[in-house]
């Protein structure tokens, strides 16, 4: 049974925006609701996110990865923002937040009418050469995947969907990957991936969202990623408290600076907080 919204909970949250502009780092679980799996929250499976090493070292993982994107496309494809994106964007617009940080590649939060989207990891809609750096959108090079393999999407359609967007797909030996048209060269989603670090002109734009905030509010993610816990400690230096939208135990859940903890999806909540913010 998921635990539920509690209204003495949603007053506590509500307390927390009268100090000021509470800055807002989401995590997978923001986008559950729109169909996408999360890598931890309850009940999930364990699995293991890509490497950035397996994915430059070992051609195999290559074809399983872009064989996975495409049929993960399909799904991907009619994906849409659900109702915690869109109160976000509702705070934002009212000047509750200054804007999103998110872990996610996903692209709901700015499909959901966000306007200042931090994307820590990156954005999973651009793909770029490793060698000479030029990029193309996902779609352009999925299309050039098709090209090579013909009929593969429609004979693995039914693939599993893994929380990354992407399909767990078995038929990849005979895969052929698709290549920089300039160079030659490999190419890879413009996102951070294990093994790698946040770009720090993005980091510092995460940073500033927290500076100029009275409070770091997280939804959907147990901070289980270093980045977050970073934006977490630059809160605690500031002096401000933290709260928590999450279902599932997270890294914070008995840090002295919980100000306010919420057992409960993002989406309900965080519709009932912009509710009573008028926002």
């Amino acid at each position: 049974m998921n635990a539920q919204l509690l209204p003495g909970q949603l007053a506590e949250l509500v307390t927390l925006f009268e100090r000021g502009r509470v800055a807002v780092l989401t995590g997978a679980g923001m986008s559950t609701d729109s169909g996408i799996p999360d890598y931890r929250g309850a009940g999930t499976p364990p699995r293991t996110p890509m490497n950035i090493a397996q994915f430059t070292d070992d051609p195999h993982y290559r074809q399983r990865f872009w064989a996975g994107a495409r049929i993960g496309e399909n799904r991907m494809s009619v994906v849409e923002p659900n109702a915690g994106h869109r109160a976000l964007a509702r705070l934002e617009a009212a000047g509750h937040i200054d804007g999103v940080i998110t872990q996610n590649v996903d692209g709901l939060h700015a499909r959901g009418g966000a306007r200042n989207v931090v994307e820590l990891h990156g954005g999973g809609g651009i793909m770029r050469c490793i060698q000479c750096g030029e990029r193309w959108t996902r779609t352009e090079v999925l299309g050039w995947f098709d090209t090579l393999n013909p009929g593969y999407a429609e004979r693995n359609a039914d693939a599993e969907i893994a929380p990354d967007g992407d399909a767990l797909v078995s038929e990849v030996e005979s895969v052929r990957v698709p290549l920089c048209p300039g160079c030659g060269g490999t190419l890879r989603p413009d996102v951070v991936y294990f093994g790698e670090t946040v770009p720090l002109p993005v980091f510092a734009a995460a940073a500033d969202i927290v500076e100029r905030s009275s409070a770091l509010l997280v939804a959907g993610s147990s901070l289980a990623v270093n980045t977050g816990m970073r934006l977490v400690h630059k809160t605690e230096r500031q002096g401000n408290p933290l709260a928590v939208i999450n279902r599932g135990p997270t890294a914070v859940d008995s840090r002295p600076s919980l100000a306010v903890r919420i057992d409960a999806g993002t989406s309900e909540t965080l519709t009932a907080l912009a509710d009573a913010l008028g926002a």
